[in-house]
């Protein structure tokens, strides 16, 4: 039952960008296309979970024991750098069109908030390694969601007749908060 809650509320009720904020940049950086966005949530997903297996073992095994938990922002943000360098040469060999269709935001995984956030929030809830595990692939799916369905609304946009003034950005950003007013929806569901 425990699972399913963090599941729950980590997608819905929580989630990462439409409630929490993190995650903003390559939220409306990767959002203008539905294949990008898609090939985005998935090296979102794959960082993020191991992002979040490793860097619970260094708190753990490491920081806690040697004292040392002052360095844990840093730490987690070598780690997670480290791991999307690792993403980006895997990407190269294996998928090129995918590499190339993400181009610049796939460095944009390194400075993703939401990365390095569910990693210190996994230790700040103080969950085991399995449900830091769930929660991290629960985050991934959250922000994938909001991801591909904000994509989905820019696309529609492009095809209506928008305002001049509106055009862009502006009209972006008011779907993004009418996209987080319906996810508050969710918000007693858990």
């Amino acid at each position: 039952m425990t699972y399913i809650i963090i599941i729950i509320g980590a997608i819905f009720v929580n989630n990462i960008v439409l409630n929490q904020f993190l995650g903003i940049c390559p939220f409306i950086g990767v959002s203008k296309k539905i294949n990008t966005a898609i090939g985005m949530s998935g090296a979102v997903l794959f960082v993020m979970t191991l992002a979040t297996i490793v860097t619970w073992l260094i708190q753990n095994y490491v920081l806690n024991p040697f004292g040392i938990q002052f360095l844990q922002t840093i730490t987690f943000i070598l780690v997670i750098a480290s791991l999307v360098q690792m993403v980006e040469i895997i990407l190269k060999k294996v998928s090129p069109a995918l590499f190339q269709a993400l181009g610049i935001f796939l460095p944009l995984i390194t400075t993703n908030c939401a990365v390095l956030g569910v990693a210190i929030l996994t230790i700040q809830k103080d969950f085991n390694l399995m449900e830091g595990v769930v929660f991290a692939i629960a985050n991934a799916i959250g922000f994938g969601l909001a991801l591909v369905l904000f994509s989905g609304i820019r696309e529609h946009l492009e095809l209506m007749e928008v305002p001049k003034g509106m055009r862009g950005v502006p009209i972006a950003l008011i779907s993004a908060g009418i996209l987080a007013l319906a996810f508050m929806g969710f918000a007693n569901l858990v």
